[in-house]
């Protein structure tokens, strides 16, 4: 019983024992005979007086089958397990008033996407953001959260396989691990591909061996960098892979998916085919998210409104009810309305089947290009969607598996415009057409994937060739503490860089004080920082200190952006601090929020840095 799990818990014991060490909590450990204790039995298994499983929540997808319309599967975690338990509350008040049973995602905290042997500085610098704490799970449980709304907690990172350990021990139904295949995390050396992959391979046997239900991959996050529909499912695809190596019951597994809501055709044509051809039985539908949100939250309601219809036509199993993408993590009375919001659209929308030779042919250009992409990473051809079983994945073994995807990400074939690993081949550029599917832009296809069987958009799209530095300022760019969202950072790099900057890219994931020190070694005029988790307020101070003590700070512009309060009812008051006081609290020259023009804030930078040389100047 449990024998992988005991394997991979030996193999990576020390990893184990630092994440005991760093999060505070008791952690599987080896006696003196080299035995596995403090393993608990496998699901399912009474935790808190409730009989815990994977399988509770693979109920509600059947459920969710036969009545026509999804569960929802709000997101809500807070930073400890008291105040997770309280706001979550109010959403499952609001959820009992509708007699519905939530799949409850309880977003945990960000420091979990690092090694803890790696990057415990980073982790020490950055706790207690971002979601609950591995102690916090545990409380929570305790508390009586998942009695009745099942539970997973986000496991993504570096190691996701040591915080499924962790949630195993709290009592957690499920958990999240992907994106498996594609790195989206922008970390400085704390991780490289194959890591990503082969601790996702174990994340994934540790939920097989337990009967714990997961994510196992994500269409969603490669969207968010750049993807296509077509690239996400055939990643998606080669995750499943590695499910049937690890026996993973596919009813144990789940695919998350986007849908824009702008596109009927292109939301029904994606959906279609990843249900066709997904050997995972349960679809979760996230709704794409504002990158610049309106100011008028009504209608950002509606936008989600419109993609909740969407999730319902399509058949999804589970859906993620929206609060305002405006703020941080929300509180759990506007995520009740969200649930009462998505159930009113649910109750009023009239199911049929959707046909049109519209959703036909773009369901065909998303499997097409998913097989090439299939094709080119497993040097196979002629593939067909009815060969893709698990005696197809057999084939190979574990291993061979694993090294094909990891040579496939690393050369250029399993590719997205904003990688953020470090060691990954970036080629492809997307542009979302007219009609609001994303599409590669003409000579800027995955590389080694035969170009006749991408979806190229048609419109004539001028790509900037990669500006060559032509001015004498340098800026240094980066995210602080343990936070992973580098797309805004990227935004940022990309019009500094077109603009003839000098730009060193730190990527994600620094201490704040090495973005300062490379900064005076590089003999750098500009520094951009960026927090999206509410650690701003505690770490900017602290690039701003160090360059101080370096000798740097009256010649070097520092500004920074991303989201200062992490928690919905916190932003007006720092919204009302910077009105008032402006940004000299948190060390900065400027400050650029969520939504921030990126030609204003180079417009902006580029006064600022004149205004200090003049200061200099004149001292």
């Amino acid at each position: 019983m449990q024998e992988k799990t005991k394997r991979i818990i030996k193999e990576d014991i020390e990893t184990i024992r630092a994440y005991a060490d760093v999060f505070g909590v008791e952690m599987p450990d080896i006696d003196s005979k080299g035995e596995v204790t403090g393993l608990p039995a496998p699901y399912p298994r009474e935790v808190a007086g409730v009989i815990r499983s994977g399988y509770r929540i693979y109920e509600l997808a059947q459920l969710a089958e036969k009545r026509g319309w999804p569960v929802q599967n709000p997101i809500l975690g807070r930073n400890t397990g008291e105040e997770t338990f309280k706001e979550s509350a109010n959403l499952y008040a609001q959820a009992e008033k509708l007699d519905e049973t939530l799949f409850h995602f309880v977003h945990s905290e960000a420091t979990r996407h690092i090694d803890p042997l790696k990057g415990r500085e980073l982790i020490e610098q950055s706790r207690g953001k971002g979601g609950i704490t591995p102690r916090g799970e545990r409380e929570f449980i305790l508390m009586g959260g998942g009695s009745r709304h099942p539970l997973r907690i986000n496991a993504t990172g570096d190691t996701p396989h040591i915080s499924i350990l962790n949630a195993l021990i709290a009592g957690f139904d499920g958990t999240d691990i992907g994106p498996v295949i594609h790195v989206h995390f922008g970390g400085r050396g704390i991780h490289d591909y194959k890591t990503k992959v082969v601790n996702g391979y174990k994340a994934i046997r540790i939920c097989a061996d337990n009967n714990i239900f997961v994510q196992l991959d994500s269409h969603k996050h490669l969207n968010n960098i750049g993807g296509t529909d077509g690239m996400a499912l055939a990643m998606c695809l080669l995750a499943e892979g590695l499910a049937v190596h690890a026996e993973l019951p596919p009813e144990l597994s789940a695919i998350q998916m986007n849908i824009a809501g702008i596109n009927i055709y292109a939301d029904m044509a994606i959906m279609q085919a990843m249900k066709e051809t997904m050997w995972s039985k349960s679809l979760i539908v996230v709704p794409e998210t504002f990158q610049n949100p309106p100011g008028n939250l009504a209608a950002e309601a509606a936008h989600f409104a419109r993609m909740a219809i969407n999730a319902k036509l399509g058949g999804a199993h589970f859906y993620r009810p929206k609060a305002a993408e405006s703020v941080g993590i929300p509180t759990g009375e506007s995520m009740g309305q969200a649930i009462w919001g998505s159930r009113n659209v649910f109750d009023g929308i009239y199911k049929q089947p959707i046909t049109s030779p519209v959703i036909d042919a773009r369901k065909k250009e998303i499997l097409n290009e998913a097989l090439a992409v299939l094709e080119a990473a497993l040097k196979i051809r002629d593939l067909s969607p009815d060969q893709i079983t698990p005696d197809f994945w057999r084939r190979w073994k574990d291993t061979e598996l694993i090294d094909m995807i990891v040579e496939a990400g690393k050369s250029g074939i399993l590719d997205c415009q904003r990688a953020g690993g470090w060691d990954l081949k970036r080629h492809v550029k997307v542009h979302r057409d007219y009609d609001g599917i994303s599409r590669y832009i003409r000579g800027f296809t995955p590389l080694g994937v035969d170009p006749a069987r991408v979806a190229v958009s048609v419109e004539h799209i001028s790509v900037e060739p990669e500006a060559k530095p032509t001015r004498t300022e340098k800026i240094v760019l980066g995210t602080v503490g343990a936070d992973a969202h580098v797309q805004g950072i990227n935004l940022v790099r990309e019009t500094f860089q077109q603009a003839g900057y000098n730009i060193i890219f730190l990527r994600g994931m620094n201490l704040p004080e090495t973005v300062a020190e490379v900064a005076a070694e590089a003999d750098a005029d500009i520094v951009g920082v960026s927090n999206l988790l509410g650690l701003g307020i505690s770490l900017f101070p602290r690039v701003n200190q160090r360059l101080q003590e370096l000798g740097r700070r009256n010649k070097t512009l520092l500004i920074a952006g991303g989201r200062i309060a992490e928690k919905e009812e916190e932003h007006a008051m720092y919204e009302e601090k910077i009105a008032k006081e402006g940004v000299d609290f948190l060390g900065v020259d400027a400050f650029f929020g969520p939504g921030s023009d990126t030609q204003k804030i180079l417009s902006d930078t580029e006064r600022l840095l004149q205004e200090k040389k003049k200061a200099v100047g004149a001292s």
